[in-house]
């Protein structure tokens, strides 16, 4: 740790050198449990380092992806627990680009704050560090602003970007995509990263105790519910990707199945989804009845339990589910594509 940098009229503005230099001692550790056979940097420099290997590729096209957790992380505040949010982060990424088939290679986190708490610090990063090993992708850079005044002293702002990797012929685009194929769903772990600002209005988190444990939440308290990181994909999307013919992937976030599914399928084709087929979960019965939200309202804002879908011919069905299986998802199929001029049709 840098000893000799120190500024007491840093300091006195509000930004203290040192604890940023403790902060990155003390997500060493984490950082290290990442590390790939690519990453040739180490922590501190000015840029992250990253040796390509396209070993077995003919057109190597490079895929990339950011986005933050939102005001999820409100959540994290009122329930002072820091060390998950960055799952949430590191999925919103490489959940998006496993979309097309890429294979996550490595990370980058930006983290902003009113005050440099070298402990908080570090529990958002191993969360980071957690998602990243969930998703075989390297965390080889980022960044720690402390920004007095712009930030209250208790809170932070978290966003990531990552970079994958695929064969250009491999590239999931839905061309191949037609009738009779079969929506497989991929059961996601809750909320998810989406929808907070509708969630905290409904809860109104700011002024009522979301600590107490409930029966309908399995005996968890509404904070620990909304706080479950979002589920990572990357994995069994990507041993699934050996086997079967995936023609079209679905990241379901904001703007639930009516944005989202959509955006995987071409023109002159629909997804026909089965309501009653989709798992709901608990927490998602519990938005709606205490929001009074409609049910279309619902399946247009949330995941309501599937954060994946996914495509693929109906004679492959079966292998699918069996990869996915073994790959820990207990996936299920929601509906089937069909011809039609609407791109989702939910009944």
């Amino acid at each position: 740790m840098n000893t000799q940098s120190r500024s007491d009229s840093y300091a006195a503005a509000g930004v203290d050198i040192t604890a940023g230099y403790r902060a990155v001692e003390l997500m060493k550790k984490h950082i290290a449990t990442t590390l790939t056979d690519g990453v040739c940097s180490d922590v501190g420099g000015f840029g992250g380092l990253f040796e390509l290997d396209v070993t077995g590729m003919s057109r190597p096209v490079l895929v990339s992806g950011t986005d933050g957790v939102g005001t999820k992380l409100k959540i994290a505040f009122l329930m002072d627990k820091h060390d998950t949010v960055g799952i949430d982060c590191v999925a919103m990424c490489v959940n998006d680009i496993i979309c097309c088939g890429a294979r996550p290679l490595f990370f980058l986190d930006y983290i902003a704050c009113g005050k440099n708490v070298p402990e908080r610090i570090a529990d958002i990063v191993k969360g980071v560090c957690d998602g990243c090993v969930q998703s075989g992708a390297a965390l080889i850079g980022g960044e720690t602003a402390e920004m007095p005044g712009f930030y209250p002293v208790d809170e932070y702002d978290l966003a990531g970007y990552c970079t994958g990797i695929v064969d250009k012929s491999r590239i999931i685009d839905n061309k191949t995509m037609k009738a009779g194929d079969v929506v497989i769903a991929l059961p996601s772990s809750g909320v998810h990263s989406n929808g907070f600002s509708l969630v905290r209005k409904v809860f109104d988190v700011e002024n009522s105790d979301i600590k107490t444990h409930l029966e309908v939440l399995s005996g968890r308290s509404i904070g620990e519910a909304l706080l479950a990181p979002t589920k990572i994909y990357v994995k069994p999307v990507l041993a699934l990707l050996e086997k079967v013919n995936v023609r079209g992937i679905s990241h379901i976030t904001g703007g639930g199945f009516y944005e989202n599914i959509p955006r995987s399928i071409p023109n002159g084709l629909g997804a026909k989804i089965a309501k009653s087929s989709v798992r709901v979960l608990p927490i998602f019965d519990l938005i709606s009845k205490t929001g009074n939200i409609d049910e279309r309202d619902m399946f247009n804002t949330f995941n309501m339990g599937v954060g994946m879908s996914i495509v693929v011919p109906d004679d492959e069905v079966e292998t699918a589910l069996k990869i996915l299986a073994e790959n820990e998802e207990d996936a299920y199929v929601i509906g089937e594509i069909v011809e039609s001029d609407e791109k989702i049709i939910l009944k």
